[in-house]
This record gives C-alpha cells, structure tokens and sequence, in this order.
C-alpha cells in the first residue's frame, strides 16, 4: 500500500511539475530501495512497511536538525526547503499519537509483556515498533518507557 501511494505521488508531482514534491518522493522511494536490499540480505523479499516508516521518522528527524543548523547559521531559506521536505514524508505516515495516546500504547505494550524493570525496555521497545511504527516518535516513546520502568 504505502509503495503504490508512493509511485502514484511520484508521477502525480512529476505531471505536476512540483519539483519539491517529486525529489522529497523520489528520495523516499531511494530509501525504500535500500532498506529492500537490506532486507534481501537477511532472507525477506522486501523491507515491511514498518520498516520504511521508521526510515521515514528518521528522515524526518534529520531534517528536523538540518533546520535547526541552518537556522543557527542564518539560512532560512534552506531551512524552509527542509520544512517542506518534512510535510511531503508526513503525507506517507500515520497521524501521530498524542501525549495520552502515547501513555495508553506504552502501559498496553508493558502490560502485554509482563515488564516490570529497565531489564525489560528492549522487549517493550520492540513491541512499540512492530505495533505502532510510523505513528509513535521512538525518542519521545523512550523517555515514557523508562520513567514507567523506573517507577517515576
């Protein structure tokens, strides 16, 4: 699904002549490419569409801190570009959860695993991202999972 929406915004920005969108896509549909091979090499046909939009979050949290330097470098022209490269990858991911969601998916995944210390994080990590990839920011989610863990 998310791989046919993609090509159908590549052409659809292409016909357009929307070069921010088609080079944001076609940068995503690199990406997609490389996480195939990746995948091949551990014996999957393809990358899962888990795994594209975790490269996806992390494609947006490069930029986040692209924005960020060229700002810092008094650039605000490229870090527009990179604020727009953002909204073009949003289109392709889930909404994201709010903070109360976010609570209720964490305490889900820590009851569904039986954790019950930082001994645990890794197997609630992973339950988060199998199960909410793409909606959830793992580095927001990482702060949650620890304070729950810790009793905090």
């Amino acid at each position: 699904m998310l791989r046919d929406d993609l090509q159908k915004a590549l052409k659809e920005a292409m016909l357009a002549k929307d070069i921010l969108t088609t080079s944001a896509v076609r940068m995503i549909i690199a990406g997609q490419k490389e996480k195939d091979v990746e995948a091949r090499g551990k014996g999957q046909e393809k990358a899962s569409d888990a795994e594209l939009m975790s490269m996806m979050q992390g494609m947006i949290k490069q930029r986040n801190d692209s924005i960020k330097m060229f700002l810092e470098g008094n650039r605000p022209e490229l870090a527009e570009k990179e604020k727009a490269e953002i909204s073009v990858i949003e289109r392709f991911l889930p909404k994201q959860m709010d903070e109360a969601e976010t609570q209720a998916a964490v305490k889900a995944i820590i009851a569904e695993t039986g954790a019950n210390s930082m001994k645990d994080m890794g197997k609630v990590m992973g339950g988060l991202k199998a199960k909410y990839a793409g909606s959830l920011d793992m580095g927001k989610v990482n702060a949650i999972v620890k304070a729950l863990l810790s009793g905090n």
